[in-house]
């Protein structure tokens, strides 16, 4: 909006984008109230304040004749989206399985101890969840970037709960959605109100403490006009700078950085020439790589090697298989899989693939460089939403602020120059090799057939299962037990009894207990899972076992006595059995 017509006539999609922003307030506060209501009567109070300015906002939205007026209110929505991101902080914050050992961290850097490979096992169970691995053991380590960690530490004081790097995630996504709201043009700006604080997407994340959200909220000014960077000054250069910090927060900013760089080098040879361009994405690296080792510094220093294979962990650390991807296929709809690793080299293939394509056809794909590197994740063995919906308000930042034009010029190779058909073919051999990658790691057969019957039981609970185990696959397997209800990993169950390693074609038998003294036995109809991991080679064998609940007998046992002495006419022995099976299912 130009500041000297302050009395324009406001577009209409102006006014729904506004009030969608107010609407999206709306999620997941009742939730937030009904937890103050009980013992933080301020908040509660604060929070019932929201509610009237979302209604009155809501009104005036429809009503007011000026631009200048709406974008009052779009700063309106704005404050009170923040006020409730805090409201929700102080009632709803807490520990994740990142934020506690992100705290932990930040507790043992404060005390000058070693931070990386050290296991922190006392920190998991009562609600905090395991990352089991194919070894049949957990990953207990800290196994991100420092800079959440370092940024947590000075909150310490705030008590052992999990509000100090509950802060640092919420503060730090209040503040990228601040710098957003500033950043997009006027009409636009309810816009970042909406992803970042509304639908209640991202706060949740920051709310539990994921590094991933400081990460997002130092990516917000890099991807806005991302098309600018490599122009130099002070504004390049901050870009730069906040892309290393970002790099040095959480791993899922290095796949976004190769896309933006490649962008801007062809971005910058359409206009500088192939030594300008280099040059332009020198500084920029040069700035990022900068940055990104003052933050590590410390840890490159005092311990070097348990920190790169730290910060590398999300990709070495073999956990078992998880997501809403395509790994599904082994992991929900067929009984596993002989070639899981191959669901990581498609997503690494496919990642390679996006890259080669982006570079080909920058003209086209410019405008998805936000968008397009997630798109590896859907095939990867880890292949949680959470990897999408984060980094979604960064496709909005970049949706808005670089336009299809600004490809106009930009250098692409001439491959095909001019024959559509061909192209088209290029494009399908470039992402050919992830998909055959796909269909490998998805057709793979289970190597373990398993037949279970519970050893020993209570009514309502199994302590142990024996299980024969026969291979048949052409390699010796070392198995690990799980028992799954639901889509989760669960806790691995102890070997009491049987070999390590089965061999190929060979048959052994296991008897393993439950972790925690017993597997309560879910109610009928709800599908129970074994399955086995292994680790060398990475494969997962599943299969359906049935479990049933035994009817408990009934307790009124003294009246079941005194009609057995009641005189009267004897009964027969069907009736007597008849009458038996009505008193123990009553």
């Amino acid at each position: 909006m130009a500041s000297d017509e302050p009395d324009r006539t406001p577009a209409q999609w102006h006014r729904i984008l506004t009030l969608l922003a107010d609407i999206s307030l709306f999620i997941g506060t009742r939730e937030v109230w009904t937890s103050a209501a009980s013992h933080q009567l301020a908040i509660a109070a604060l929070i019932s304040l929201c509610y009237a300015s979302i209604l009155v906002t809501g009104v005036l939205t429809l009503v007011v004749r000026s631009s200048r007026s709406l974008a009052q209110l779009d700063l309106v929505v704005l404050v009170t989206a923040v006020a409730l991101a805090y409201c929700a902080l102080s009632v709803k914050h807490g520990f994740s399985d990142e934020s506690i050992l992100t705290t932990q961290a930040a507790r043992e850097i404060l005390h000058g101890h070693p931070v990386y490979g050290q296991p922190w096992p006392w920190l998991f169970g009562n609600g905090i969840a395991y990352t089991p691995t194919v070894t049949g053991g957990y990953d207990y380590t800290y196994g991100y970037p420092p800079l959440t960690a370092l940024l947590t530490t000075p909150l310490l004081w705030l008590g052992h709960s999990a509000l100090p790097e509950t802060l640092v995630t919420t503060t730090a996504m209040v503040l990228g959605a601040i710098v957003m709201w500033k950043m997009l043009p006027t009409q636009w700006r309810s816009a970042a109100t909406m992803v970042c604080l509304g639908f209640g997407m991202v706060p949740t994340y920051a709310r539990l403490g994921y590094p991933a959200v400081v990460a997002l909220a130092l990516l917000i000014p890099v991807v806005v006009r991302w098309t600018r960077m490599g122009a130099g000054g002070p504004a390049d250069w901050a870009r730069a700078a906040c892309l290393g910090a970002a790099c040095a927060a959480q791993q899922l900013p290095w796949f976004l950085a190769p896309f933006l760089l490649a962008g801007v080098f062809a971005l910058r040879r359409g206009e500088l020439g192939a030594r300008g361009a280099a040059a332009a994405v020198g500084r920029i690296v040069g700035i990022a790589a900068g940055t990104w080792l003052l933050i590590n510094a410390y840890f490159i220093v005092s311990e070097p090697r348990t920190w790169l294979s730290g910060i590398a962990l999300p990709i070495t650390q073999g956990a078992v298989i998880h997501g809403q991807g395509l790994v599904g296929i082994s992991l929900y709809y067929t009984d596993g899989s002989d070639r899981l690793s191959w669901y990581s080299h498609a997503s690494m293939l496919l990642a390679a693939g996006l890259l080669a394509l982006f570079v080909l056809f920058v003209r086209r794909l410019g405008p998805a460089a936000t968008v397009l590197p997630w798109c590896a994740f859907f095939l990867a063995t880890r292949s949680q939403d959470g990897y999408y919906l984060l980094m979604t308000p960064l496709w909005l930042a970049a949706a808005v602020t670089v336009p299809p034009s600004a490809f106009t010029t930009a250098w692409q190779p001439r491959v095909l120059s001019g024959r559509r058909a061909a192209r088209m073919v290029l494009a399908g051999a470039v992402v050919a090799p992830s998909l055959v990658a796909v269909i490998l790691g998805a057709t793979g057969r289970p190597p373990l057939h398993m037949q279970a019957a519970a050893v020993s039981r209570t009514p309502l609970t199994v302590k142990t299962l024996g299980i024969k185990v026969r291979n048949s696959g052409d390699a010796a397997l070392e198995p690990h037990f799980m028992v799954t209800t639901g889509q989760g990993m669960s806790r691995y169950w102890k070997v009491l009894a049987g070999p390590s390693s089965v061999a190929a074609h060979a048959t052994a038998t296991y008897r393993i207990q439950a972790p925690d003294g017993g597997f309560a036995i879910p109610k009928d109809g709800t599908r129970i899972r074994l399955r086995a991991f292994s680790a060398s080679p990475m494969t997962l064998s599943s299969q359906d076992i049935h479990l049933k609940r035994e009817q408990v007998p009934s307790k009124d046992t003294k009246g079941s006595k005194t009609s057995k002495k009641s005189k009267g006419p004897k009964k027969s022995k069907k009736s007597k059995a008849s009458e038996s099976s009505k008193t123990s299912t009553g």
